[in-house]
């Protein structure tokens, strides 16, 4: 049973991973600053190193404590919006982060890592479909950051005999796999959906007269348990030598509009509302959609949650949270 380091695997999509992992007989240890993470979303018994990937002996030396198989590198600063207000933050966090945790793998002799990008590095696309060809043009400090940890990890493959990384790239992710850890950040727009009816707030569109079917913008939203057995599909295949691409779109191939998403909120959580309709804001494309066929191929890619679904495994661990909640 080989051990994979999950970094950032206190946060929301670390510590799916970290289960994901247990669901796949490996065995996970977890390296978060608790920045944004919450130490009660590792589960009992899963070593838990409280440290920042930027501390690079610390990771060397949870990696050789626990003779590591790999990295899924999750750990970062992911508010696209935020990081241009903070350039240098993201970059610390994300470029000197991803290469101090490249640094402590070559120190520790550890040759595998899936890195969590961001379908940030391609910006707005021409295209409705973003494929893995599509050209990288990442509009902000975040999507650069991001594409410049790609470089670096490919970087790594090419100076390094016997290394190997890959590294998805995914737009929102939403949901919970487990009533144990749910999405509580500010930005998202689940949990900001969710927070605002809790509230007696009436939730907000952003424009409604795009080009798309019901005149929102269509985006990509996956499912967070997805998205774990994918990275975890990933570790395995690096580990077992088989050939995989640099990098991997986790996407829905077709996406959900900004309305469909507000009509299954209110179907799920009972709460009937007609969201208020706002002005559109600056740079927000009609439409981009990820087409996920080459992960579906080589990493176990799948949607199998329902928009339905997704808002009710989302509603299901806000329930769960102990805070408070309409019956």
């Amino acid at each position: 049973m080989s051990t994979w380091l999950v970094t950032g695997g206190a946060g929301y999509i670390g510590a799916h991973v970290v289960r994901a992992l247990q669901a796949r007989g490996l065995s996970p240890v977890v390296l978060d600053n608790l920045s944004s993470g919450i130490a009660d979303f590792v589960p009992d018994g899963v070593p838990f190193v409280e440290a920042d990937i930027l501390d690079t002996g610390a990771v060397a030396a949870t990696l050789r404590e626990h003779a590591c198989a790999g990295v899924i590198h999750v750990a970062g600063f992911k508010y696209a919006g935020v990081s241009v207000q903070r350039p240098l933050h993201t970059y610390a966090q994300n470029v000197q982060g991803t290469a101090s945790v490249l640094q402590a793998m070559a120190d520790a002799g550890v040759p595998s890592i899936v890195f969590s990008s961001s379908a940030a590095v391609y910006g707005t696309p021409d295209t409705e479909l973003v494929t893995e060809e599509s050209p990288n043009h990442p509009e902000s400090p975040y999507g650069e950051s991001k594409l410049i940890g790609e470089w670096l990890i490919n970087d790594m493959v090419r100076a390094t005999e016997g290394f190997r990384g890959v590294s998805l790239r995914y737009f929102n992710v939403v949901g919970s796999a487990t009533d144990e850890v749910l999405d509580a950040s500010p930005h998202n727009l689940f949990p900001l959906v969710i927070e605002a009816l809790l509230a007696g707030r009436t939730p907000r569109i952003n424009g409604d007269d795009y080009a798309t079917p019901d005149g929102t913008c269509v985006r990509d939203y996956v499912h967070v348990g997805d998205l774990a057995t994918s990275h975890v599909a990933a570790a395995l295949a690096l580990e077992e030598g088989r050939p995989l691409r640099k990098a991997y779109n986790l996407g829905s191939g077709e996406g959900l509009s900004v309305r469909q998403i507000m009509d299954a909120m209110a179907r799920v959580t009972g709460i009937d509302f007609t969201p208020e309709i706002g002005p559109r804001r600056a740079g927000d494309p009609d439409r981009i959609v990820a087409d996920g066929t080459a992960a579906a191929a080589d990493l176990e890619w799948r949607m199998s949650y329902s928009v339905d679904d997704m808002v009710a495994s989302a509603w299901s661990a806000r329930r769960a949270s102990g805070a408070a909640v309409p019956a």
